[in-house]
C-alpha cells in the first residue's frame, strides 16, 4: 500500500484508488468521516464503513451520503473486514490499541487517518494549529485574517471538515489550514510548514495513561518540521515555551503578558485573556505570511466567536444567554467564568455545568465557583459529581435531568442584566450526540423561552 500512495503525486493519478477496498472505521457523527466516505466513492473505491453506533444513532451522518455506493456494518466492527481490505481509514476517535487494528496490521493492511492521508497526498501550504484550548477560533482566525489576501485558502480538520473532501480542489501552493487534536495528530509522519501552540492542559486522561503521553501526541506537530519550517509558541504557556529546545525549525513566541498593539486588539471582538492569546497568535501567523497591518485590523474587526465558544444566543427579559458548549474541561469554565466576570462585573452569572468527566481534577474550578457563580444549574454525569465534592456547603446548586430543564432553572434564577452560560466542564455523551448536538439543544431551549 505504501508503493500505491507514494505513486499518487497529483490528483492526475488518483485513478490508482479505483476498485481498491477502503474501509471507513467510525463514521462520527461531526461529519469528517462523511467527507472521508465521499472522496474514496468519488475516486470510485469499494467503500465500507463500519462503526460501534448503530443506523439509527448515526442517521445524520448517514443521510450525508445518501445515493452513494456504500456498503455498511453499523452496530458492531467484523474482523474480516480488516483482513480483506486495501486501506483503512481510522477516525482518530479510535484508539491505536483497537484489536481490529491490531488484525489489519498483522494481515499488512495499512492504516491511516484523513488527516495523515491528507499529508500525503497534497501540494498546500499548511497551517495546522494545536493546544488543549483555543484551537478553534485560533485557526478560524487565522483562516479569516489570511482569506483576504491568500484567495485560494481553506480551513479544515478538527473543526468538523475532513480535508480529504477538499482535496480534489487544492493545488500547489494553496494554503490549507488545520485544527489538529492530540488524536489526529498521533498518526503523522509529517509536520505542518507552519505550527501553532496555544496551550497544554490535562485533557483526555482517560484515554491517554500520563500527562507526558498526551504531551507526546502534542509534540508531533513540529516533530517533522524542517529548518525553513516555522513553529508558533505561547511563551505564556512553560510546557509549550520549553519545546523551543526540541525543534530545528524557526521559533516565534506569543506573549499576552507583552505590550499589545492596541489597535488591532481594541477592534477584537471577544472577550477574556483566553481569547486574547488566540488572537495573538493568529497574527503571529499572519505576520509570517505577510499580511500588512492595516488588514489584520480590518480583518480582526469583522471576526465574530464561532459556534459553540462563548457565542452569544439571546436577551430576553434582559438576560444575556451565551452557548460555550465546547468547555469540555475545568480550566475552560475557569477561563469563562473569569472572562466573563471581566465582561459583566456588576451581573449575576449562572452557569450550566456537567456531564461525564475524562479523568480531570475539578478542585479548582469547584473553587472559582464559590467565589464567582451567582448559580449552578448542573447536568447529571460523572463530572458533574466531582464538582459538587468540591462545594460542600454551596446552597447555589440546582440539579437537573435535561437541557430544556436546565434552561428554565437557569432563567429563573435570573434577574434583568444578569448572564447565562452553558459551560459543561466535561464530555456530553451521556444525554447528547456530542458538544454540538448539547450546544443547539441549548439554543433551542433559549429561543423556546417566552
Amino acid at each position: 500500500m505504501d508503493k500505491l500512495f507514494k505513486n499518487i503525486a497529483t490528483l492526475r493519478n488518483i485513478a490508482t484508488l479505483k476498485n481498491k477496498k477502503v474501509v471507513v472505521m467510525g463514521l462520527g457523527l461531526h461529519g469528517g468521516g462523511a467527507g472521508v466516505a465521499k472522496f474514496f466513492c468519488k475516486q470510485g473505491a469499494s467503500v465500507l464503513v463500519t462503526d460501534l453506533k448503530t443506523n439509527e444513532q448515526l442517521k445524520e451522518s448517514l443521510a450525508k451520503l445518501k445515493g452513494l455506493k456504500v456498503e455498511y456494518a453499523l452496530g458492531g466492527h467484523r474482523a474480516t473486514d480488516f483482513i480483506k481490505a486495501d486501506l483503512i481509514i481510522k477516525n482518530p476517535d479510535v484508539p491505536n490499541s483497537s484489536p481490529y487494528l491490531a488484525i489489519a496490521r498483522k494481515n499488512n493492511v495499512q492504516v491511516e487517518t484523513d488527516i495523515s492521508l491528507f499529508f500525503k497526498l497534497s501540494k498546500a501550504f499548511i497551517v495546522g494549529v494545536t493546544g488543549t484550548k483555543g484551537k478553534s477560533t485560533t485557526a478560524s482566525l487565522i483562516y479569516h485574517i489570511i482569506k483576504p489576501k491568500y484567495k485560494r485558502t481553506f480551513l479544515a480538520g478538527n473543526i468538523g471538515i475532513s480535508p480529504l473532501e477538499l482535496l480534489p480542489k487544492i493545488k500547489k501552493g494553496d494554503k490549507i489550514i488545520l485544527e489538529l487534536s492530540s488524536f489526529e495528530l498521533e498518526n503523522l509522519e509529517q509536520s505542518p510548514n507552519i505550527a501553532v501552540i496555544t496551550n497544554i492542559l490535562p485533557d483526555h486522561l482517560n484515554r491517554y495513561a500520563t500527562m507526558a503521553e498526551y504531551i507526546g501526541a502534542k509534540k508531533t506537530i513540529f516533530k517533522y518540521q524542517k529548518k525553513n519550517d516555522i513553529l508558533i509558541l505561547n511563551s505564556d504557556d512553560s510546557i509549550v515555551k520549553s519545546f523551543a529546545k526540541e525543534t530545528q525549525s524557526r521559533v516565534c513566541y506569543f506573549s499576552t503578558k507583552e505590550k499589545q498593539n492596541t489597535e488591532t486588539t481594541n477592534n477584537f471582538k471577544l472577550f477574556g485573556e483566553h481569547n486574547l492569546s488566540n488572537l495573538l497568535a493568529a497574527v503571529a501567523v499572519a505576520k509570517e505570511m505577510k499580511i500588512p497591518e492595516e488588514n489584520i485590523i480590518k480583518s480582526v474587526k469583522s471576526f465574530k466567536s464561532i459556534e459553540g465558544r462563548q457565542q452569544p444566543i439571546r436577551e430576553f427579559k434582559g438576560v444575556k444567554y451565551f452557548n460555550d458548549t465546547t468547555a469540555t474541561m475545568p480550566e475552560s469554565v475557569i477561563a469563562a467564568i473569569n472572562s466573563f466576570s471581566e465582561k459583566f462585573p456588576n451581573s449575576k452569572l449562572i452557569f450550566i455545568c456537567g456531564g461525564q468527566n475524562k479523568e480531570l481534577d475539578y478542585k479548582k474550578l469547584a473553587s472559582v465557583i464559590r467565589k464567582k457563580a451567582g448559580g449552578l444549574v448542573m447536568l447529571p454525569g460523572t463530572a458533574s459529581d466531582r464538582i459538587k465534592e468540591g462545594l460542600s456547603g454551596f446552597e447555589k446548586i440546582y440539579e437537573v435531568s435535561s437541557m430544556p430543564e436546565a434552561v428554565k432553572v437557569a432563567g429563573e434564577l435570573a434577574h434583568k442584566g444578569d448572564i447565562v452560560v452553558l459551560s459543561p466542564g466535561a464530555t456530553s455523551f451521556n444525554l447528547f450526540k456530542n458538544e454540538f448536538d448539547r450546544g443547539r439543544q441549548f439554543i433551542k431551549a433559549v429561543k423556546q423561552l417566552k
